[in-house]
């Protein structure tokens, strides 16, 4: 039986570290149309390592199934109310977005959450979303985005929509590591224990 690796919101150089030691099978990392700064080098890395690609929060943390009201139905305790982007300031501009998402949804005959699912799904066979589920009926809904089948067209139109940069406000706050603020460390710069 062979050994699987995967990393999460790894930088490209620990990507490429990784995968020279051991190769890296999987790579997680958060990619929607509300959060596409991975495909600068970060998909172009693990495309070019041939490494899979798990992309975890597809609706952009339920933001472009719900909207703007999904902050007002959030339990007190929920840590998305804590997310930069989930503050009055940022949500107001964000809510232009989905509210463009949801008129392309109208025309295709979906609803928004499987027009932004079908477009994680349409990034390649070697990409995984990973929508958090909690609800049955969301479930049915996220199997419903694998019928939504958009043209090389449509896939333009949202992504002039979902410009990188776009949306306001950070993934999270400055407190967290993401692969913007955690490179490994270069090997010399280790003690032996």
């Amino acid at each position: 039986m062979g050994e699987y690796i995967g990393l999460s919101e790894a930088s490209a150089s620990t990507i490429r570290r990784a995968h020279a030691v051991h190769p890296i099978t999987a790579v997680q990392l958060e990619w929607s149309l509300w959060s596409r700064d991975v495909e600068e080098e970060i998909v172009p890395t693990c495309r070019e390592l041939g490494i899979g690609i798990v992309a975890y929060s597809p609706l952009g943390r339920g933001f472009l199934a719900a909207g703007p009201k999904l902050v007002e139905n959030m339990d007190q305790d929920d840590f998305r109310k804590t997310l930069p982007r989930f503050q009055q300031e940022n949500l107001d501009h964000n809510k232009i977005l989905y509210d463009k998402v949801c008129a392309m949804a109208e025309k295709k005959g979906c609803t928004p959450a499987q027009l932004a699912l079908a477009w994680v799904h349409h990034q390649g066979d070697d990409v995984c979303p990973i929508p958090g589920t909690t609800r049955i009926e969301n479930l049915d809904q996220n199997i419903g985005a694998l019928s939504v089948k958009l043209t090389p067209q449509e896939m333009t139109e949202l992504e002039a929509i979902a410009q990188p940069g776009f949306v306001k406000g950070e993934r999270y706050s400055k407190a967290v590591p993401t692969f913007k603020n955690s490179d490994t460390p270069p090997l010399s710069s280790w003690k032996a224990a």
